[in-house]
């Protein structure tokens, strides 16, 4: 039987992983085929899109010397380039951080040594005779202690009996986003990193070539939908994807000035559960009694850095003597 079972590989099943398995028999189960969650990278051939999480950033000490260690390491680097911003808001990220491969290099660096099961979706969890049993469609794990690190609404859907009142009453509004991903048909580089946006439809456009990862004789852009165009369309944008895809691709050419037959859609994805704008008065939860807890970025804020705090800060509950 298997000391700590975390379900999810994004930052937080990564980190608590990491940290357990120092001392721990440890196992990672997600439903994705790859690592990292919403960190996840889209390879094609030679090149690569991050369609999820963008870029890392720090205010907290701690997770910035983590972020210099790994950048030593040469798993993280620094986005070089012409970030612009067309909010016009106050500057608050001075230095943005990708993965050197992709931006899930991170998750994959904390889960190098660590048993792990993809493509496995959680059917259940049960608490019984003292361990937990773990179901999936083709397997059951048994485990003395789960971590959950899903957004906040599948941890309910998933643990509900298992989380006491002061969880299940938090107001935690998780935000959905749509994410196009395109290749341009033009060997010329372009000057530009990074467009943050303040538009009816588009908040982000990312320019893949720019992170210096592959040569490719074609730009690759990563375009995501602002938080209202996203909310009012997620949960149709799958029946409709040829509409929705046109819709975005639109609104980047007016943006770019790009010719629209040197375009092709590669593909869009929605996450509805892209993250938690406000921070709950929990960092993370630990249930000594049976052996279950829970962390991710929608405990404490929007962010990688809260996602890499949480799970740390369960880690400091979990070695507390009971």
């Amino acid at each position: 039987m298997i000391d700590y079972c975390i379900l999810g590989s994004g930052i937080s099943g990564s980190t608590i992983a990491n940290l357990l398995s120092k001392k721990h028999s440890v196992v990672v189960v997600d439903k994705s085929k790859g690592i990292g969650g919403r960190t996840s990278n889209k390879r094609l051939k030679t090149f690569s899109f991050d369609h999820g999480l963008q870029y890392y950033s720090s205010k907290n000490k701690q997770f910035e010397k983590f972020l210099n260690l790994l950048m030593k390491k040469k798993v993280l680097k620094y986005w070089n380039g012409n970030h612009l911003d067309f909010t016009f808001k106050k500057k608050i990220v001075s230095r943005k951080i990708i993965g050197t491969n992709g931006n899930n290099n991170l998750c994959k660096f904390l889960l190098n040594n660590i048993n792990k099961i993809l493509d496995t979706e959680i059917l259940s969890i049960k608490y019984k005779e003292k361990k937990w049993i773990i179901k999936s469609k083709h397997k059951l794990i048994l485990a003395k202690n789960v971590i959950i690190t899903f957004p906040f609404q599948q941890t309910v859907s998933l643990a509900k009996k298992f989380l006491k009142k002061n969880i299940l009453d938090l107001k935690v509004k998780m935000e959905p986003n749509l994410t196009l991903l395109v290749s341009e048909n033009n060997a010329k580089r372009i000057p530009i990193s990074s467009i943050k946006l303040s538009n009816s439809i588009l908040s982000w456009i990312s320019n893949e070539n720019s992170k210096e990862r592959f040569i490719s004789n074609k730009n690759l852009w990563t375009i995501q939908t602002n938080y209202e165009f996203s909310k009012k369309n997620i949960n149709f944008y799958k029946k409709k994807r040829a509409y929705y895809s046109k819709l975005i691709l639109n609104e980047f050419v007016k943006i770019t000035g790009i010719e629209k037959k040197k375009l092709k859609i590669i593909k869009i994805h929605g996450w509805k559960y892209s993250y938690n704008r406000n921070k709950t008065k929990f960092k993370s939860y630990w249930d000594n009694n049976i052996g279950f807890g829970l962390c991710g970025d929608w405990l404490i804020g929007p962010n990688a850095e809260s996602a890499w705090l949480s799970a740390s800060n369960l880690y400091s509950q979990i070695k507390k003597p009971a």
